[in-house]
């Protein structure tokens, strides 16, 4: 598929949730097209420690994710690539932009319901897609392309990051980690961003542009609406990792 933009996304991440959200505002405003594509973190991560490096709830929420991008890989080979954009965006919106069903639910627990039939089936059905695409949940062979996709995101950026990977004007054209962001532009910010970041991004010597002090992603699932700002966090290396 030739796309203006080839977006790399794991659907538990609440950061590549959030760009994802910018950049269909990017889409809607220049015309582009998206090419939504899979990156697992449970399978980048596959050679760390969690129980030493991530907080226990982690394996748990990368392992639905996992499963979700099998679902989603089952249904691009069976409905093609223009059925993405709507599953993405559906799986958004049940897990991120849908506060908690059950608010004496563990974390551990919800993350284990998000990789399940029950939870998945309402989504496909929204999507337009055939509930028997749950069967791909259990499917391990779906994972070889998904870690191949992942290669080819990682490929563009190096290894040392996560999601969302972006890959603008393919396939000679740049390609970035992130931008992470934890809340919406306005609609008239919103191109302004990205022509900052790509122009940022295009610049050859250009690597690194971080802070790890940052708010909460403004989702409502964490408890946090769009008009509220939120206390800054340190994120230790970017993410929740206990050790480097």
């Amino acid at each position: 598929m030739d796309a203006d933009i080839n977006f790399y996304f794991d659907p538990v991440c609440p950061f590549a949730w959030m760009t994802s959200k910018w950049v269909r505002q990017v889409q809607a405003q220049r015309d582009y097209t998206v090419d939504w594509r899979f990156i697992s973190l449970r399978l980048i991560n596959a050679d760390v420690d969690y129980d030493a490096q991530f907080p226990p709830e982690y394996d748990a929420g990368h392992s639905a994710g996992l499963r979700l991008l099998r679902v989603a890989a089952r249904a691009r080979a069976e409905h093609g690539r223009e059925a993405m954009g709507p599953l993405y965006a559906a799986f958004g919106a049940h897990i991120f932009d849908t506060a908690p069903a059950d608010e004496h639910e563990t974390e551990r627990e919800l993350h284990r319901r998000r990789g399940s039939r029950a939870f998945v089936e309402p989504i496909l059905a929204e999507a337009g897609l055939p509930l028997g695409l749950t069967d791909a949940l259990d499917e391990e062979s779906w994972d070889e392309h998904i870690r191949d996709e992942g290669d080819e995101a990682l490929a563009l950026t190096g290894k040392d990051v996560g999601t969302p990977i972006i890959h603008f004007q393919p396939p000679a054209g740049v390609a970035f980690f992130g931008p992470v962001i934890s809340r919406l532009p306005a609609e008239d910010q919103a191109s302004q961003l990205w022509d900052h970041v790509v122009a940022l991004a295009s610049f050859p010597g250009f690597a690194e542009l971080k802070r790890s002090l940052r708010e909460q992603p403004q989702l409502t699932a964490l408890g946090i609406n769009a008009d509220t700002t939120d206390q800054q966090q340190d994120w230790h290396g970017g993410s929740r990792r206990q050790k480097k």
